[in-house]
């Protein structure tokens, strides 16, 4: 079993506070600390009391993420509704670190769990002394809702407010829980499926996943094509909660324009210098062996670059602009995680330190939009 105890809603209001906090003492292979046993019991009190209210669904205590080493207070399954609940017993505040806490979980079950690949899931963190909050319901990508906050006086109105969002079927609890670790591709394994000609729909194990890729991309190609008809340019940004597929996106929509016409010069810049190594060398060992199937011989060397014209790194490209000016070839440039990207200060200093420009009162976004504006014909987009 994945978790400590699991039982209906009916079940658990009929198990003692003490039985239930007895399985879990039982399953729980660490030293028990008085400070987690305490949680568990304020944990009992509270879910017994709101679901007094209306007892249906089933609950998990302690469920285990498949293969993350990570453990979810409690999960709630009510009709086609996955709670994912982390309670902070005695909290007065909502800190970010819980709730970064409880989505970190539900993207896990999203990526991970097999069971969670297609399903609604709703993160809760449930700070037992904290005032109420007005929350609003808002859905993410994939089906995973914007997190959700309550004490230990408005839970089950926080519940029930989102059974709006109930659909006509229901999970089974039992299977759920033995659902298997099945992760959604890596970004190298999508990056390698597209790089050799497969649709975005083919490598996402996730419906709603690769329907959101599709339409983005289908979207962002119709502003190429109108950009490219128009002779115009434009610039489009890509924004997403973490996980959401911004990276995907950005490949896929690469990849695409290279499939569609090779002198458009498509370009996917990340700074991420660890990622553009790593997908440049997934890239290459993956062209090397699949043109040893087919009886063609690539040296890796050739093969690694060809994937450097189609994955670069943002700072060599800046480098490039700043040192020579030279118009880039590319028609179509794809600005992955411009989250990572530095500010005014720290470009400015980087640039005085490093590149000897006193002076240079640009952000990087700022000055790759510079570029872009300049020279580059039609499209940029920015995930």
């Amino acid at each position: 079993m994945r978790s400590y105890y699991s039982n209906t809603i009916k079940n658990f209001l009929k198990d003692s506070g003490s039985q239930i906090l007895g399985e879990l003492t039982r399953k729980h292979i660490y030293a028990l600390e008085n400070l987690q046993r305490n949680a568990w019991i304020e944990q009992i009190k509270i879910l017994k009391d709101i679901f007094q209210i209306k007892p249906e669904g089933y609950i998990f205590f302690e469920f285990i993420i498949p293969r993350m080493g990570k453990r979810v207070d409690n999960i709630v399954i009510i009709g086609d509704l996955i709670f994912v609940i982390e309670f902070k017993v005695g909290d007065k505040e909502y800190g970010k670190s819980s709730i970064d806490q409880v989505v970190d979980y539900s993207l896990d079950l999203k990526n991970f769990h097999e069971g969670s690949h297609n399903q609604k899931l709703i993160p809760i963190l449930v700070s037992t002394d904290a005032k109420k909050q007005v929350n609003d319901i808002q859905k993410y990508q994939d089906l995973l809702y914007k997190p959700v906050l309550a004490n230990k006086e408005n839970l089950y109105d926080v519940l029930s407010y989102r059974f709006s969002q109930k659909g006509i079927t229901s999970i089974d609890p039992r299977e759920w829980e033995k659902s298997k670790y099945k992760p959604i591709p890596t970004i190298i394994e999508a990056a390698q499926a597209l790089y050799n000609g497969h649709n975005v729909n083919e490598i996402s194990r996730c419906d709603s996943g690769a329907i959101n890729l599709s339409k983005t991309t289908n979207c962002i190609n119709k502003i190429f094509e109108d950009s490219k008809m128009n002779s115009q340019k434009s610039i489009c940004f890509i924004t997403g909660v973490p996980g959401a597929g911004k990276t995907l996106a950005g490949l896929n929509i690469a990849n695409e324009r290279l499939k569609i016409a090779e002198d458009e010069h498509s370009v996917f810049l990340s700074g991420n210098g660890p990622l553009v190594d790593v997908l440049r060398e997934a890239l290459a060992r993956d062209e090397v062996k699949n043109s040893k199937n087919i009886g063609i011989k690539i040296k890796k060397a050739d093969a690694i670059r060809k994937a450097e014209t189609f994955i670069q790194n943002v700072h060599h490209f800046r480098d490039d602009h700043i040192n020579y000016g030279n118009e880039p070839a590319e028609k179509v440039v794809i600005f992955d995680e411009a989250q990572r990207a530095w500010t005014e200060e720290q470009t400015s200093s980087f640039m005085n330190r490093k590149k000897g420009l006193v002076g240079f009162g640009r952000s990087e976004p700022q000055f790759l939009i510079e570029i872009m504006d300049r020279h580059i014909n039609w499209c940029s987009v920015i995930c």
